[in-house]
């Protein structure tokens, strides 16, 4: 940013950059413009106009907690314009938000409707709703509803709704949204699930909502679900899980197993360029294999002759976990023809960490096969009979059953 640039000028460059490196198939030209025109800047005021137009998540609320996560943020703006993109937002559609933040969401949503729209917005913090409340009203937006309430509960008065959107990370779809979405709606919302999320573009049929698009990102988790677990495997919290509260998993189990450190190591012919994603193994693990879940490794756990093996990405690597055994992704640097890449394998421990390698690298393979092949996630109400649902791999939650199918 130049000394004298001028607002409009700092957030055009900012919009560009997020054009031009967009997702494919994630684009529509009239969320561009919204984001050209909505001021970002006004909805943030205690940052600089530098850090406002950067491309990333601001806190606007922290936590009293030091080593928790905030408990509201202004979301990272490239996140802002795939969600909006896949929320094919229309003149005059009738807009719920579960997560005000600083209003900047709702404003833009507000833009997209024209006159004919309506956009509520809901927040559980009611000083988050009292800021979002008066930047939108600072900024022209003073019609957009902000209540403030939880988010899971919706706003029945003013449903039903064309769009519902989610700006927190969603681990079990609240009952409430199935009502207030009407047929032919779509949601968007950040879904939680094995340790991983993805904004998931969903279409409300009848007796099921059925995903259009996926897309990786990452939020802070809604208050007041708690289907999701974590665990020290070792006494030195070096070694950490996250599950699911439907998966058997107890991670002090595995203490014995990763102390010992014999590991069984497979590697495939699966490689991939240094910058690129490995996302989508852990999405094909979760949509086959019940074992899946998350595992954060600290740099002194495999520091060492002794050590454990380096996971692929130590703070956020896929794993299965079996009693007291696992097995997670690992990469070890290859020449392919004179250019650097990272070959793919998976790293086991305990009695059946050989049996889980394996695993692992049956599903890496079937990814090699084809990287850009999305799954069909469909959600179907709790208390849906299997003989109701298509087939492909079941996640049951409170209010939920999901069913992710390759």
């Amino acid at each position: 940013m130049t000394e004298h640039s001028t607002p409009q000028e700092v957030r055009n460059r900012l919009v560009d950059r997020i054009v031009k490196a967009g997702l494919p198939g994630l684009y529509d030209a009239r969320v561009e413009d919204a984001m050209r025109t909505v001021p970002r800047h006004d909805f943030i005021p205690q940052t600089s106009l530098e850090l406002a137009y950067a491309n990333q998540a601001v806190t606007i609320k922290d936590n009293p907690d030091p080593d928790a996560l905030p408990l509201s943020c202004a979301s990272q703006p490239d996140v802002v314009f795939f969600m909006l993109a896949q929320l094919g937002i229309q003149p005059g559609d009738n807009i719920l938000e579960a997560g005000a933040g600083t209003g900047y969401n709702a404003a833009l949503m507000r833009h997209l409707t024209g006159p004919t729209g309506n956009v509520t917005t809901l927040d559980y913090h009611e000083d988050v709703a009292a800021h979002a409340r008066q930047r939108l009203d600072a900024t022209g937006f003073s019609d957009v509803r902000v209540l403030t309430r939880d988010g899971a509960l919706g706003a029945p008065e003013y449903a039903p709704f064309d769009r519902l959107i989610a700006t927190v990370g969603v681990w079990d779809l609240p009952a409430p949204w199935w009502d207030q979405l009407a047929i032919g709606g779509r949601l968007v919302l950040p879904l939680r699930w094995r340790g991983l999320t993805r904004s998931i573009a969903f279409v409300r049929e009848a007796d099921r909502l059925r995903s259009e698009s996926l897309a990786t990102c990452g939020f802070l988790p809604m208050i007041g679900q708690d289907g999701e677990r974590e665990g020290y495997v070792d006494e030195d919290h070096l070694v950490k899980l996250y599950w699911d509260a439907d998966q058997p998993i107890h991670a002090p189990s595995l203490r014995k197993s990763l102390a010992e450190a014999k590991e069984h190591l497979l590697w495939t012919n699966a490689a991939v360029a240094p910058d690129e994603p490995l996302d989508g193994i852990w999405l094909r693990l979760s949509a086959v294999d019940p074992a899946t879940c998350r595992i954060t490794v600290r740099p002194e756990a495999f520091a060492g002759a002794a050590g454990l093996h380096r996971p692929a990405i130590p703070a956020l690597s896929p794993a299965l976990v079996k009693g007291d055994s696992l097995a997670y992704l690992v990469l070890e640097p290859v020449d392919v023809q004179g250019s650097k890449r990272y070959r793919l394998g998976a790293a086991g421990y305990g009695p059946a960490g050989q049996e889980l390698a394996e695993r692992l690298g049956v599903q890496l393979r079937a990814w090699n096969d084809d990287r850009t092949q999305p799954p069909s996630v469909i959600a179907y109400p709790t208390g849906t009979p299997d003989e109701g649902l298509v087939g492909g791999h079941v996640i049951d939650k409170p209010s939920v059953r999901l069913v992710i199918t390759y």
